[in-house]
């Protein structure tokens, strides 16, 4: 069996911790933060193997693996089954997990052991490990589409080979997959590869990460954090404590730092694998058979002893639902994530169809617009610009799509001018062309260009400079091919708030171009 076989070879625990124990942590001194490590109940374990965990971004589902009865035979039995995923869900009110449910029928393919790799953050896309043994077997991807998950495809020859290939993590833009594969090439048995999604959907030739991450000897377990650049994997060859310990190493654009050995109690003299973290930073689950024979799932805990030591990640974590502004229905949306700055789209993701629920991860350092469109509907847009040192912090948006409808507004939030000025700056450039597409997809609606500002300033000169920066959108489409004649545009000035100017973030907001439709 691929992976109990795998962990029953490295896992020999020889654990004594207490379950509450000052330990090391990255970034976190001894005496600044507390590990507590907790074996989940019954509703994730059993009497049988349980392990290999792996969570969506924000901890709200765990998918895993067990031998545990599956046939309607075995269960009769009480008797051990081939590896089947399990998935339970998050009560964030009762704090408990869900009783664990098999995946479908198309996903837990009999008489083969199929076992998860990874959980992309959104719990969109799911890496699966399909094959009849340890040696014999390959990666495949399966996609959640409304309320079922699609039968499962192969992740190609680039990733899979003759040789082993047995985990793997999706980075967070969806286009970068690390994976661990014993193939020629490497450093030592089993390495860290990564490969890049290409414009044909299909993934790039692999490339090892090199010998800061990679040894002599085996790594394994593979995960990056939904900051983009952390890297948590097992490896014998980097002083381990013992057998395999838990590293974690981080990207700085440009080369992978020396791996930091997490310390006791998460390390031990045995071996230590299949570590996960959430993207608060503050809850971990791993695997281990440290009870005796069977492997548990276990959830660790981080907590700071010190203001100081709550390091959080340098993320934000955006999510919500997508759905029409009159039914109230869920719309499947297509998501772009934009860097303002180059002006590119580094990202897209969906939002569910069946519930609209949507998941995206922003690491800290960039001005992001957020583009939310779906066919028949105008486009919604967000901005979220995020400091180098900008800590962990999630946000709940709801949004409603409106469908071309006279009297429809929209604020148009990544239109960008400098301070006191009616000139566009380059990152409005996406936003401008989204609108430009609008227009040319609803080819006999006219449109109204409005523009708002706070109420710092006198009246007239508010009067002017929305005015003024009105005109500039209508100027760049008509430049770009929009007719003249379906534009107008209009300062509103301060006369139209749609949040207070008591606060900067109100005012923010109030600093706005819109555009409403005044004609079909």
């Amino acid at each position: 069996m691929r992976v109990s076989t795998l962990i029953i070879l490295l896992l020999s625990f020889n654990l004594i911790f207490a379950q509450t124990k000052t330990a090391k942590k990255p970034s976190a001194d001894n005496d600044s933060v507390k590990v507590e490590i907790i074996k989940l109940d019954n509703a994730i374990n059993s009497d049988f193997d349980d392990f290999a965990p792996v969570i969506t971004a924000d901890g709200s589902q765990m998918f895993f693996t067990s031998t545990r009865p599956f046939t309607e035979k075995e269960k009769k039995k009480n008797q051990e089954g081939k590896e089947r995923i399990y998935v339970s869900t998050y009560d964030a009110d009762t704090k408990k997990w869900s009783n664990a449910e098999p995946m479908p029928d198309n996903i837990n393919l009999p008489n083969i052991n199929v076992s998860n790799i990874a959980i992309s953050n959104d719990g969109q896309r799911l890496l699966i490990y399909q094959g009849f043994d340890i040696k014999q077997g390959d990666i495949f991807e399966t996609v959640l589409k409304g309320k079922k998950w699609t039968d499962a495809v192969s992740l190609g020859k680039e990733i899979n080979t003759e040789f082993h290939e047995s985990s793997a993590s999706i980075a967070p833009d969806g286009k970068t997959i690390y994976f661990v594969s014993e193939r020629k090439g490497g450093i030592g048995g089993r390495d860290i590869w990564k490969s890049t999604l290409g414009p044909d959907n299909k993934w790039g030739s692999a490339e090892n990460l090199g010998k800061t991450i990679n040894t002599i000897q085996d790594e394994e377990a593979v995960y990056i954090h939904p900051d983009g650049k952390t890297l948590y994997f097992s490896s014998k060859g980097h002083k381990s404590l013992g057998g395999y310990d838990i590293y974690k190493s981080t990207f700085d654009g440009t080369k992978w730092s020396k791996p930091q050995n997490l310390g006791a109690p998460i390390n031990t003299e045995g071996d230590d694998l299949f570590f996960v973290l959430d993207a608060s930073g503050k809850k971990a689950y791993y695997s281990s058979a440290k009870d005796g024979g069977k492997q548990n799932i276990y959830e660790i805990n981080f907590i700071p002893l010190k203001k100081e030591a709550d390091l959080q990640p340098l993320l934000t974590l955006l999510k919500g639902t997508v759905k029409d502004a009159q039914t109230k229905q869920a719309i499947e949306a297509k998501i772009e994530i934009i860097d303002n700055e180059k002006n590119e789209v580094i990202a897209t993701f969906s939002s569910n169809s069946e519930t609209g629920r949507y998941l995206v991860s922003l690491p800290s350092g960039k001005n992001y617009g957020i583009n939310v469109s779906a066919a028949g509907y105008l486009f919604h847009s967000e901005n979220f610009t995020l400091s180098d040192t900008a800590s962990y912090k999630e946000v709940r948006k709801n949004i409603l799509l409106n469908k071309a409808d006279v009297g429809t507004k929209v604020v148009l939030r990544n239109i960008f001018f400098d301070f006191g000025k009616a000139t566009l700056r380059p990152e409005s450039i996406n936003e401008l062309n989204k609108l430009k597409k609008v227009m040319e997809e609803n080819s006999t609606i006219k449109i109204e260009i409005s523009g708002h500002t706070d109420n710092i300033a006198s009246e007239e000169f508010n009067q002017k400079l929305s005015e003024n920066r009105a005109k500039a959108v209508v100027d760049y489409l008509v430049q770009n091919g929009v007719a003249k004649e379906r534009l107008t545009y209009k300062g509103y000035g301060k006369s139209q708030p749609i949040a207070t100017n008591e606060t900067e973030e109100g005012r923010q907001e109030n600093r706005r171009v819109e555009f409403k439709i005044i004609s079909k």
